[in-house]
């Protein structure tokens, strides 16, 4: 039924949520259906009433009420005039404050008893509890939560929530998620026992292409508060802290990339009861100092939490040997394998999971191995699971301290038989909201966009990771590159101010950003790490300043600009010191004398450059001159800044980082542009595709030299047999750069190009996820790298802006960010003869679907109340269209 009232009331970028720390939180709403404009609002919450508030904005309208403190319930709802009228209110919506304060929290932090930690990745998970009794009955429960590790809470034996690896993976020196749980129905007036398993997770396990291990301590701890209301308005608080016990528990093993040991045999259901025996066990120790004191670092939820969101079931068990099945998703996913039939008591079973198969059709993991950065080594792959059965009726092993990036798992030491019914696949990330499909007439581009769908799926695990099997870490570049794309397909906004304010918490004291955030070892020890010099490099350090400038493209969230803004200009601050102080050697002895652009010059330092260009080896030489690439983001990202300085007020920050924006582009042109290159001939140096459609993306190529440097471009496509030659960095650049310099055809005969290094070779090879390597096998035919790296997956941003095209504004306003003003603008090619896309925006879904018939192409938009788009159709004039839905037809001959 369609709403007359407001709908999707959103509180900052959640539903309803329980345990915030924003006291005043902001406040959005999608206007009634059938509504053009909102004239005025009127929000009640808790004792506030706005009153009558003439105003068009239905987003991040702050909360003026008294400011609540801890533990408060606030019911909030709103109404709105429109070009229909007064509306009736909404349905009422509420959140919650967590422990707001210090001085809120009574529990105290407590470690496992430990004598002497085993080596990492073979720590037990440990368990701890507390009995106690409740004499009054229960009118109300919430359990505040957190750890140093991964943990799990249980009531009564009930598990808590729905959660998984919470606390989630932060800055943990600077920032800690608190849990906060209703846990009202699980608990008894009488005898009731709290409980919670305990283990490294990302706070002391290994971590990222080194396996690095104890990056943020080297102890385990948990911290868990109970708050209980009862009728007679009193209240009873209880948490961690003297009186608690623990043990090692039937978590043998557990690590988040090594895999997790269970033993069956050692577990027994009642330990989180009120009635177990847990004289056995020892005492846990309350732990003082450190971290531990400081309790301004807990904050709440910015974003859903990671939680269990599909099942899949296998497309194949097949038995290669005695004791040995391969299980086949058929699709690459994050998570992990629900085993049941797991034998006779005793039988132990070894899960190996890998995203390929070897020449013998049996699972290896050679293709995702790291190596160690001082002997080269290889380094052990993880992902292994084992489980050893108690011989339970109904038993069923999921290991919930670890995940794996897999499609394939070997299972060893199965008596069999095995079969797909005691399989399946859980797929585990955050559990984002979807808000942006597409599909056409080809399907293999519909298979193109399902696989870059799935790609990012299984690297959005709490944290956007570059993939979740050799590293699992979340590595600036990738997320700089795929965020565009991200945004249309989920609702990324608390997602990506999470990470961001981790990166802002990591990011060094001279402003370099690291090359993944959170860094568990933290800046010093990172510095004197054998990769320490590797930080810093232009293109991923430039996340600080692309990434909250592209969720302010999406989202309108301005508030998230002021926050990073510090952040950003740090960034930008260190990249403009580097060039300013600092000459390449070479460039030092070939011109003593420096040129009066090279204060903008940025050729210095470590860069990754463009990596992973097709045919080129990886290059990690710290003396490497990339200035070409390192000052085109210099300029970008100052640009950026310096319309992010205008948007916040800030004149003066404005014109200084606009002279460095102007500055690195004079010094670009200076050295890098072919000042007198004929028609055919190089443009610019190097002469690259990569380095091309950066100049161009960038607007570094001046208005006049800007088709010759387009046609030299596509002529380096052509000279590759029409296959692309970009990296990591402009890949996802590509084709809009084409089809907004008059080379549409071949934007789009490049996108369709079935042979490697192409998209869609992946698909014709079999991908479900986007590979790390375009090829995907090596010489030998052996699986080669990641095969679930979104980055390239930043290519299906083309299909949602071009082939279907809904875009966002290029530069927007206020008026017009957060799709509030949005282009049409779909541009047909490729033989396609129909595509339609959706984004469900904080407005409501905005649609484009086209249909071609011979020359005539007929489009039709839905524009959703309170926004406007700008519709550009082959041969027509621009035309503005209110909301609603609208129906085009214009004559297009077929390209």
């Amino acid at each position: 039924m369609l709403s007359t009232t407001p709908t999707h009331l959103r509180v900052e970028h959640l539903d309803r949520p329980l345990g915030i720390h924003v006291p005043r939180p902001r406040l959005s709403w999608r206007l009634p259906h059938g509504s053009r404009t909102q004239s005025a609002y009127r929000i009640e919450a808790g004792d506030w009433d706005s009153g009558r508030v003439d105003s068009a904005v239905n987003t991040y309208v702050r909360y003026a009420g008294p400011a609540p403190g801890s533990a408060a319930r606030i019911p909030w709802r709103v109404k709105v005039w429109t070009d229909l009228g007064e509306s009736g209110w909404s349905r009422a919506s509420w959140w919650e404050t967590g422990l707001l304060e210090p001085h809120a929290w009574q529990a105290r932090w407590i470690e496992p008893a430990e004598p002497e930690p085993a080596a990492a990745g073979l720590r037990p998970a440990h368990l701890l509890r507390h009995a106690f009794t409740l004499g009054k009955p229960v009118r109300e429960a919430r359990l505040y939560a957190t750890a140093h590790g991964i943990y799990e809470a249980f009531l009564n034996g009930h598990r808590v929530g729905d959660a998984e690896l919470t606390p989630g993976f932060t800055a943990y020196r600077s920032r800690l998620q608190v849990q906060t749980y209703d846990v009202t129905g699980l608990l008894v007036q009488g005898d009731n026992a709290l409980g919670a398993v305990l283990s490294d997770g990302w706070f002391r396990g290994r971590h990222g292409f080194a396996r690095e291990a104890d990056g943020f301590g080297t102890r385990t701890a948990l911290l868990a508060q109970l708050t209980v209301g009862h009728p007679d308005g009193t209240t009873t608080v209880l948490g961690t802290g003297p009186g608690w016990r623990g043990t090692a528990g039937p978590v043998t093993a557990a690590d988040l990339m090594d895999g997790q040991e269970t033993d069956l045999r050692l577990h027994d259901p009642r330990w989180a009861t009120a009635g177990f025996d847990d004289r056995p066990w020892h005492p846990a120790d309350v732990a003082h100092g450190g971290l531990y004191d400081d309790f301004t670092r807990l904050t709440g939820p910015l974003a859903p939490p990671v939680r269990q969101v599909e099942d899949v079931r296998p497309v194949a068990v097949t038995r290669r040997g005695p004791g040995r099945h391969v299980v086949d998703l058929g699709q690459n996913v994050n998570g992990r394998l629900r085993l049941t039939n797991l034998g006779p008591a005793g039988t132990r079973l070894r899960l190996v999971h890998g995203e390929a198969l070897d020449e013998h059709g049996d699972v290896t993991t050679d293709n995702i191995r790291a190596f160690d950065w001082t002997t080269h080594r290889p380094l052990p792959a993880g992902q292994i699971d084992t489980v050893t059965s108690a011989g339970r009726p109904g038993e069923v092993f999921e290991p919930r301290h670890t995940t794996h990036g897999f499609r394939y798992v070997r299972v060893e030491g199965h008596p069999g038989p095995l079969t797909a019914d005691d399989v399946t696949g859980v797929v585990v990330h955050s559990d984002l909201t979807r808000t942006g499909w597409f599909t056409c007439s080809d399907e293999r581009l519909n298979r193109l966009h399902e696989a870059a769908v799935w790609s990012m799926r299984g690297n959005i695990c709490d944290v956007p990771t570059d993939c979740p099997q050799r590293e699992r870490a979340a590595w600036t570049g990738d997320w700089q590159v795929f965020v565009p794309t991200a945004a249309f397909l989920y609702d990324v906004a608390g997602f990506t101010a999470k990470w961001l304010a981790d990166l802002a918490a990591d990011q060094w004291a001279d402003g370099t950003v690291p090359n993944f955030v959170p860094d568990p070892a933290g800046e010093a020890a990172r510095r004197d790490s054998p990769e320490g010099g590797m930080n810093g490099s232009a293109g991923w350090g430039d996340a600080a300043v692309i990434v909250p400038w592209e969720i302010w493209r999406a989202y309108g969230d301005l508030d998230l600009l002021r926050t990073q803004y510090p952040s950003m200009c740090a960034w930008v601050d260190f990249a403009a010191h580097r060039a300013r102080t600092r000459r390449h050697p070479d460039r030092a002895a070939s011109r003593p004398r420096a040129a009066a652009h090279e204060e903008f010059l940025w050729d210095t330092g470590f860069h990754f450059g463009e990596w992973l260009e097709p045919g080129v080896a990886p290059d990690l030489d710290p003396t490497r001159d990339r200035g070409d690439v390192a000052t085109a983001y210099l300029h970008h990202s100052a640009e950026l800044l310096a319309r992010t300085a205008a948007l916040l007020g800030h004149r003066d920050d404005e014109t200084r980082y606009r002279r460095v924006a102007d500055g690195a582009r004079t010094a670009w042109r200076a050295e890098y542009l072919v000042g007198d290159a004929s028609p055919g001939e190089p443009v610019t140096a190097p002469d690259t595709q990569a380095t091309l459609v950066r100049a161009l993306a960038f607007g570094l190529v001046p208005e006049a030299v800007r088709a010759r440097a387009a046609d030299r471009l596509a002529a380096l496509v052509r000279s590759a047999d029409t296959h692309l030659t970009t990296g990591f960095l402009s890949t996802g650049l590509l084709l809009p750069v084409l089809a907004d310099h008059g080379h549409l055809d071949l934007a789009h005969e490049l996108l369709r190009q079935p042979t490697a290094p192409s998209w869609l070779a992946m698909i014709e090879r079999g991908a479900t996820t986007i590979w790390e390597d375009w090829d995907g096998v090596d010489e030998r035919g052996r699986p080669k790298m990641s095969y679930n790296h979104y980055s390239k997956g930043a290519v299906v941003s083309f299909l949602h802006q071009y082939v279907a095209g809904i875009r966002p504004h290029p530069n927007p306003d206020p008026a017009a960010a957060g799709h509030r003003r949005f282009v049409i603008a779909p541009r047909p090619g490729g033989g396609l003869t129909w595509a339609s896309a959706r984004h469900d925006s904080l407005h409501g879904p905005l649609t484009c679907r086209w249909r071609r018939h011979g020359d005539e192409f007929t489009v039709t938009v839905a524009v959703p109340p309170g926004t406007t788009a700008e519709v550009r159709l082959p041969g027509s004039e621009p035309a503005l269209a209110p909301p609603g839905t609208h129906t085009y037809t214009v004559t297009c001959p077929r390209r």
